[in-house]
């Protein structure tokens, strides 16, 4: 019959977390099966399974806590109030990850080389179930860090990332077109965003195969495909007025081996939206 997991246990697989994900920031191999089993002798007749969704559960408090995750494992909710408190007290005393991943959001990025850029595309993640995978994605003007340290909105602020992003956008539309033989249509993309300003509402037009617009919202971050993004409520609303048209185009892991995927339709159909903040006026 399965126990509580103690305090001994739950700090034993957070530290085996963080130092997975220590690595993987630093761009460090590392082997999760291995890992998994060292773990296990420090834990008391605990599954690899059980392990598994510990981890998981991990992943969803450091995106709750603006901290990026690992991407190896996707987020998983309803977790225990000890784990949350040990994560949290982990966060606090590891200053060394914290400094290592300022540096890195902020770090300017350049399009990466790509042999193949048809084969980034993924299908969308789907969840398993209603309180499977975090979804919630904030919805935000002008993204603020907060709670200390919001990692994630200081990547949403690296101009050069979300640029990189963006022409890294381009250049699939532009291979996309020209597979399909849409060579004029390629040519006729436009990172708009530059050309005419960042109050449309999204970055790129492009064109379908019978050259009807495609309007794209770019979101890129360096990190997994769950990782929260922000939108503005000037998004929102064209998402809406021009549904059909409309795209949100997530690329992650865009300094290692960039992946994006799709959505079409209106932002708030298309996610979950949390509200991450409000304007305030003296009534």
């Amino acid at each position: 019959m399965a126990t509580d997991w103690s305090r001994m246990e739950v700090k034993a697989t957070v530290a085996d977390y963080f130092a997975m994900l220590r690595k993987e920031i630093l761009g460090i191999p590392y082997n999760k099966s291995q890992h998994r089993r060292q773990l296990l002798g420090l834990l008391q007749h605990r599954s690899p399974g059980a392990v598994e969704r510990k981890h998981q559960n991990i992943s969803a408090i450091l995106i709750e806590q603006g901290f990026v995750y690992l991407a190896g494992y996707k987020p998983l909710r309803n977790y225990q109030q000890l784990l949350q408190f040990c994560v949290t007290e982990h966060l606090k005393a590891d200053h060394n990850i914290k400094e290592v991943l300022c540096e890195q959001v902020a770090e300017p990025a350049v399009l990466p080389a790509i042999d193949d850029i048809l084969a980034s595309r993924i299908n969308t993640p789907e969840k398993h179930s209603r309180h499977a995978e975090y979804r919630h994605n904030k919805i935000h003007e002008k993204p603020q860090v907060r709670k200390g340290i919001d990692y994630i909105a200081m990547e949403a602020n690296n101009l050069s990332l979300g640029s990189a992003g963006e022409e890294f956008v381009v250049t699939y539309e532009t291979a996309r077109l020209i597979h399909i033989g849409q060579e004029r249509l390629a040519a006729e993309i436009e990172q708009v965003s530059r050309t005419r300003g960042d109050g449309l509402g999204y970055d790129v037009l492009s064109f379908d195969e019978n050259g009807r617009e495609r309007l794209i919202e770019v979101k890129t971050t360096a990190y997994g495909p769950y990782t929260p993004f922000f939108v503005t409520p000037n998004e929102v609303a064209v998402s809406r007025d021009k549904e059909e048209r409309y795209y949100i185009y997530r690329v992650f892991n865009f300094r290692k081996q960039p992946k994006l995927f799709t959505r079409q339709g209106s932002i708030d159909r298309a996610f979950e939206l949390k509200a991450s903040e409000f304007e305030a006026r003296i009534l």
